[in-house]
Parts: C-alpha cells; structure tokens; sequence
C-alpha cells in the first residue's frame, strides 16, 4: 500500500534533563543525542514502519543537516521527495525532562514543499491510498487531495483556509493551542474532526470519547507522539477502516513512541500490529 507526508523536516538535537531551564538557570544534560524530525519525517517513517511504502515530500536545504536528514531519512525506510530550500536546514532544540515531557524551541523557518515546484514528482499522490498533510503551500495541499483519503494537522488551519478544499479527517490537539480547532472554523468544515488530549484519549466528532491506549512501557520521551497518532490514523483508514478501529490504532502508535527515545526509539510495527 502506498501512503504519502506531505510536510517538513527539522534537524532536532534533544537533552534529556531533570528539568526545562527556568529564566535564568543552568541545566546539564543527562543525555544527548540527535536525528532528523519534525512533523513530516516522524510521520512518514511511522508510516514506513507499519509496513506501508511511504513517500515524503518535503523540502530541503542544499547543506549538511538537509543531505543527512535525506540520507537518516531514506535509510529508515522512506522515499524522500524534496525541493531545494534556501537557507539552512531549520534545526530545533528539544529538552525532555524526568517525566518525559518535551518542550521545543524552533531554530529558523519551517522549510514547506510546494505543489509548484517541478522538481516533485506530485503526481505520485494520485496513487496513494491516503494522504497525511503535515505543512506545505497551498498548491501542494490541492494535489494531495487528489488522494482518495486525506488527513490534515490543525497546525495549518491558514493553508487549509485558503486551499478551501475538503479534508476527510482534521487532527488536532486539546492540549496544544496552536492545534486546536472549533467548529465553524474551516469551509468546507471536515466531517471527522479527532482531538487527541495525552494519556486522556482524546474525542471523535461526530463520535465522542476514545481512551487512550495502554502504555507498552514506561513514559520515556513525548516528542513525535502527536504525528505517529495521525500516521497510524492515516493508515487505518487507507485500510478502510471505520474511524473509530483507525483511532484505536492511532492509539496505539501514540502510546508506543511515547516509550521510547527520541521521535524513532519505539515507533509501531507492522508485527506490533500482527501482535496485537
């Protein structure tokens, strides 16, 4: 089954700390590490991991960190399709504190593919079973929704105002204000819209509550657990399905990458999957 991200990538250096740095302090890592991520990248190789043939359409910079993220991204399991980006690769700095928690500060400009960008093989989308819009210009959100399913982040609630095309499934968070979505807010409004809420669950609309899965581990690192949900959700309703079994395995990968290090350290597989 082939799947498709369309969105960015950021080169993420992570410090594992007791604590995020108040104004003022000093804090000493613990532990460090680093890899390519970002919305796209942790979605497209969640997708890799459950089995499917996923392609990333991204954009990235002529320079070191943009060929690494290719390469790290590629070995993973990921097609990458990427314009060339002015610039740096935007890079960001995550620290993740003893109970998990990750708090991010962005270095430089989100670095969004666009569909007018020739380079791309965009009509590749036409094939894919379903679509997971993470970012990307207006042209790029118009192509993915030549895919029979298609599944957008409420972080780009701007694009998908101006594309004014319809999205199958809207993600978005309860706990982040910069994914939040209320009703009326996108024309044509989407008919699924699934708000996740941490160790909650989270609710379907229309629908109501799901509870979230059971934890496969202890908590280790939160970074990439609101993109593997949508990746999982994308690919339970490539499948076919209904919402609320895609949610359940949504769930699930949410759940996973929360026990592991970094946005790789326990994504869900297809045999996880089998498993359970």
């Amino acid at each position: 089954m082939q799947l498709a991200v369309v969105g960015h990538v950021e080169w993420v250096e992570f410090a594992r700390v007791e604590h995020a740095p108040a104004p003022g302090e000093i804090v000493h890592a613990l532990e460090t590490w680093e890899e390519p991520a970002g919305g796209g990248a942790v979605a497209a190789v969640q997708l890799a991991n459950l089995g499917a043939s996923c392609l990333l359409f991204t954009a990235l910079a002529d320079d070191e960190l943009g060929r690494r993220s290719r390469e790290e991204l590629e070995a993973r399991g990921v097609a990458v399709h990427a314009g060339s980006a002015p610039g740096p690769q935007r890079r960001a700095l995550t620290h993740v504190d003893e109970n998990g928690e990750r708090t991010i500060t962005v270095l430089g400009d989100k670095l969004r593919p666009s569909g007018e960008d020739g380079s791309l093989p965009w009509e590749e989308l036409h094939r894919c079973a379903a679509v997971y819009f993470v970012s990307g210009d207006v042209a790029a959100l118009k192509v993915a929704r030549h895919s029979p399913v298609l599944v957008a982040t409420a972080r780009e609630l701007s694009t998908l105002r101006r594309a004014a095309v319809p999205v199958d499934v809207l993600v978005g968070s309860g706990e982040d204000a910069a994914e939040r979505f209320e009703p009326g807010g996108l024309e044509p409004e989407p008919p699924i819209v699934v708000t996740t809420a941490g160790l909650l669950g989270g609710w379907i609309r229309p629908g109501g509550p799901f509870r979230a899965a059971p934890l496969p581990g202890p908590v280790s690192d939160a970074y990439g657990c609101g993109d593997c949900f949508a990746a999982g959700l994308t690919y339970g309703l490539a499948l076919g399905k209904p919402v609320d079994e895609a949610v359940a395995l949504a769930a699930r990968c949410g759940a996973a990458v929360l026990t592991g290090r970094g946005a790789y350290g326990h994504q869900l597989t297809a045999d996880d999957v089998r498993v359970g």
